[in-house]
Parts: C-alpha cells; sequence; structure tokens
C-alpha cells in the first residue's frame, strides 16, 4: 500500500513533535520532512515532493499566505492544510481563495490530522469542528444580497427566482417548515428547493454553502 507523504511546516518544534508522534502510528502515512519557517518551506519542496502539506500560517522569514501564493504561482499540485492558531473568518476566506483544501485550529489538531491528511488526500476539503462552526455563523449571519453574491453572476446563474428565496432563508437557518410558512408553499416543495439547490451548487449540506461563499467571496 502506497503511504501518503506529508511535510509539517510551523515555528514551534514541540508542535512538530507531537504532530509526528500521532503520525508516526499510522501505517498509511509517512513524515518526509518538517520546516521551522516559510524559506525552509519553499527551500524542500524546489528539490522534494509530499502529497500533504500541513503548513503554519504565523512562520518567520516568509508567512503561509506568502507561500501558499508561492506554490500557486509555481503551479505545485501537493494539497495544503492550513494550520493556524487564529479562526479569523477573513483568513479562512483567503487561505481557501489561494488553494488550501483545510483548516485546523491549532488547539484541536492532535485529534484531527489524521482525519484531516486522509479526507484531503482523498480529495474532500476537510474543516476542524470549531472552523465548520465559523463558517455557518458567518454565513447564516451576513447573507449578501443577490447583487453581492457574484461579480461575474455566476454562482446564481442556474437558480430560479423561488430557489433563489429558499436559499436565503435556508442561510438564515429556518427549516424546512419555517420556509413553508413564511413562503406560502407546501413543505415538499421546499424539500424539492433543497435538493435542487444541493445538486446545482455541487455541494453536500449548509456548511458546504458555506464555504463555497467564503470562496467566492460572497460573505
Amino acid at each position: 500500500m502506497r503511504k501518503i507523504t506529508v511535510h509539517i511546516a510551523d515555528d514551534h518544534q514541540l508542535l512538530i513533535d507531537g504532530l509526528v508522534a500521532v503520525l508516526s502510528s499510522e501505517e498509511n502515512i509517512e513524515i518526509v520532512g518538517t520546516s521551522l519557517n516559510g524559506e525552509e518551506v519553499l527551500s524542500w519542496f524546489d528539490n522534494h515532493k509530499a502529497d500533504i502539506l500541513i503548513l503554519d500560517i504565523n512562520m518567520p522569514k516568509i508567512d503561509g499566505i506568502s507561500v501558499l501564493k508561492s506554490f500557486l504561482s509555481k503551479g505545485l499540485q501537493q494539497s495544503v492544510i492550513v494550520l493556524s492558531s487564529y479562526d479569523d473568518s477573513k483568513l479562512i476566506k483567503e487561505v481557501l481563495k489561494i488553494g488550501a483544501r483545510g483548516f485546523l485550529a491549532k488547539k484541536c489538531a492532535g485529534h484531527s490530522i489524521v482525519n484531516a491528511i486522509n479526507d484531503v488526500y482523498s480529495g474532500k476539503q476537510y474543516f476542524s469542528d470549531s472552523i465548520k462552526e465559523k463558517l455557518l455563523l458567518t454565513f447564516s449571519t451576513n447573507p449578501s444580497s443577490i447583487e453581492e453574491i457574484s461579480q461575474d453572476g455566476t454562482f446564481f446563474s442556474a437558480l430560479t427566482p423561488r430557489e433563489i428565496d429558499v436559499l436565503k432563508l435556508i442561510c438564515k437557518e429556518m427549516n424546512s417548515k419555517e420556509i413553508s410558512a413564511k413562503l406560502h408553499i407546501s413543505v415538499n416543495t421546499v424539500e424539492t428547493h433543497r435538493k435542487n439547490l444541493i445538486n446545482k451548487l455541487k455541494v453536500k449540506n449548509v456548511v458546504g454553502l458555506a464555504i463555497y461563499a467564503m470562496k467566492h467571496n460572497i460573505v
């Protein structure tokens, strides 16, 4: 079985050692490198490869955001999971736009790191529970108007006016019964619209909507 190769970049050796200890017991994961600053990360990837990069944002010499941008400009293909002590929605939004595939709060990284690596390697995105809550809160309390959704209009281009109405109410955390009463349509009709929204926007749930919104400057 081919192992998932991982490089860990953080400016605290203690955190690196802790993650290495957690991952060393996983048969399908191999640590192939570590770095203590952004300059070391870029230098290492000039000569080596890894499937997954665990990347701290606040690092000396070159910060994590600049590392991500450098990878993007060079067309490097490894998947990046951002590790941060901060869960500011603007930061989450920025790293998603640049191309990160996951975002972990440092305080829970030890518990989530294995699942994050496996999910991202399989092509999924991964966000720790606290980050998911942050995305949902941001999206539900700051729903954008239709004109603000997308500069190129692509996000809602395939949606009907009624689907847009339902989506707005979903983003306000209203359930199907409440939406039914608000729009004077049946609960079954609401459920149909909900399914259509998920299919058209290619997401699984409201968390997916929030993530999409953050990536596309919706919120």
